[in-house]
């Protein structure tokens, strides 16, 4: 078990390894990136009082050695071609590339790993695994341009990631499944927008965010454990759960706003078969949040009268979770904006 000061270095020594990949000028210096970035988060992970976060650093370092592996033997490949005249389909290796990334960030069909590892994680090291995590990864996709691959990965990403929610009692598999689906939706801004892909990168993780500091702050893991929240205060249960709605895509909230983006953009790039199927996926995705968000809204509940100390932290928190709420200027801009241009 390791102190507060060495979950900082090694927390810094992964922010450092992510910049090393996202700032290097060859691949295997974004390579030697990853792999300082997997070797200091997989002590973050650990937990010698915990057993599922052992067995979840395990299956960690397995997934990530294997995609390590695929991708230097795809550079050294690359590398030979340069040097040696040797008969080499180039595409062949791009592709083994490609897929090596992917299997690090968690898209389907290379998802296996990701559900089942979060299960064993704290909320801070899955918060870190949804977001951080996937900066470097998604970064080195960005410059490799196969379109088939991106969207079927895209197809895959957004349809597991819908079907594999429903009915989930685990609110960390649950937030697994959430964030393949908006996998698939930065995959597809990366074949069209990289800004695009930033903006939503950046949203999906401030939801994620707010939704997970909760969760740590309360110690919930499964939804029958969310409404023990409610005696609290009525407030939290409605933030809580309009933050659910924002993190589907619900409008008018934050949520809605890279959505929309891409809407447009898929619109304008003529790609009506790739956005149909994203849609349909987002509105079985927001069915099971809704289904969860309406006995909520629609059950009254006792409040005590007295004070908790975590009420306490909570309320000077409340500007941070209404952030959520407030989108709708947010849209009105970019709309006028837009037709501006």
């Amino acid at each position: 078990m390791f102190n507060n000061s060495s979950k900082i270095l090694f927390m810094s020594i992964m922010m450092m390894g992510t910049m090393i990949t996202v700032t290097a000028n060859s691949w295997l210096g974004a390579w030697m990136g990853l792999e300082i970035n997997l070797l200091s988060f997989i002590p973050l992970m650990s937990d010698s009082n915990n057993l599922m976060s052992t067995e979840a650093s395990l299956k960690y370092f397995l997934t990530q050695a294997l995609a390590s592996t695929v991708l230097l033997f795809a550079i050294i490949l690359m590398m030979l071609k340069n040097i040696i005249i040797i008969e080499m389909n180039q595409s062949y290796v791009t592709m083994m590339m490609l897929s090596s990334l992917l299997l690090k960030t968690g898209a389907a069909p290379f998802h296996f790993w990701f559900p089942n590892m979060m299960e064993g994680l704290s909320w801070m090291n899955a918060l870190l695994l949804m977001t951080w995590q996937k900066i470097a990864p998604l970064m080195l996709i960005s410059h490799i341009n196969i379109q088939f691959m991106l969207i079927v990965s895209t197809i895959f990403s957004v349809i597991i990631g819908a079907l594999g929610g429903i009915n989930q009692t685990s609110l960390r598999k649950l937030m697994a499944f959430s964030s393949i689906n908006h996998l698939g939706w930065m995959l597809s801004s990366l074949n069209i927008n990289e800004s695009i892909w930033m903006i939503y990168f950046f949203m999906y993780s401030f939801l994620s965010i707010t939704l997970i500091f909760m969760f740590n702050l309360f110690k919930v893991s499964h939804f029958n454990q969310l409404f023990m929240m409610f005696f609290y205060s009525k407030n939290l249960k409605f933030i809580l759960f309009l933050n659910f709605l924002s993190l589907g895509g619900l409008p008018p909230f934050l949520g809605f706003i890279p959505k929309w983006l891409m809407i447009q953009q898929l619109i304008i790039s003529n790609q009506l078969f790739l956005l149909m199927i994203m849609i349909l996926m987002s509105l079985i995705t927001l069915s099971f949040y809704l289904r969860i968000c309406y006995s909520a809204f629609m059950l009254n509940y006792h409040e005590n009268n007295w004070i908790y100390e975590k009420q306490i932290k909570f309320s000077s928190l409340m500007i941070f979770y209404l952030m959520s709420f407030i989108s709708i200027f947010g849209l009105s801009f970019i709309t006028i904006t837009y037709f501006m241009l």
